[in-house]
């Protein structure tokens, strides 16, 4: 245990260097640490498992073409981020004519829960937990791209003000006001499904 969390001490920003020095392999590392909190991002972001495999990859090799450009000083999570939300919103725009991001989550995401356990569940309760669940979809879909970021990134991913400031390259009280127009926005969407289960 201890070594394993050694190697994860030794810091992304050190991993950097080596990839630089022609340590290739070692971009694997980076890989590892970040594929997954990439994928539940864009996951999120496109409402499709396919699509978010796609960002991941995309994000990925974007992310070591321009490793040059990376600042040392930084946070390489953050940067890496930054990069897969662009690409989640280059994504959104290139499909805009389709409603793919209405779709209800995939089965794996981790989005609101489907109730499907062995103790089966009253079938009302696990059409209540459905419709909220594609309610929040379908208004995730009517946010602006940047409000449907804030939100994702603040309410799924509990990113801090100060990254998602960073991530939209606008300040901290914009993200809150941007934050609470989005869930303004999601709470007017479900609160006939939570009205109804009152």
């Amino acid at each position: 245990m201890p070594t394993s969390n050694h190697q994860m001490e030794e810091g992304d920003a050190a991993i950097v260097r080596r990839v630089r020095n022609g340590e290739v392999e070692a971009f694997r590392i980076l890989v590892d640490r970040h594929s997954r909190a990439l994928y539940a991002l864009a996951q999120r972001m496109t409402g499709n498992a396919h699509d978010a495999e796609d960002i991941v990859q995309e994000s990925l090799m974007k992310a070591y073409r321009q490793l040059d450009r990376f600042e040392s000083r930084a946070e390489f999570g953050t940067w890496v981020h930054r990069i897969g939300v662009n690409c989640a919103l280059d994504h959104l725009r290139s499909r805009k004519t389709r409603d793919a991001v209405l779709a209800p989550a995939p089965e794996g995401g981790e989005s609101l829960p489907e109730t499907i356990a062995s103790s089966e569940p009253l079938p009302d309760q696990r059409l209540a937990d459905r419709q909220i669940r594609d309610h929040v979809q379908c208004a995730l879909g009517t946010l602006s791209e940047s409000e449907r970021t804030a939100f994702v990134l603040r309410h799924f991913e509990d990113v801090p003000l100060s990254e998602i400031a960073t991530v939209l390259g606008i300040n901290e009280n914009a993200v809150k006001n941007t934050i609470f127009r989005a869930v303004q926005k999601v709470r007017r969407a479900i609160e006939p499904v939570i009205g109804e289960l009152r």
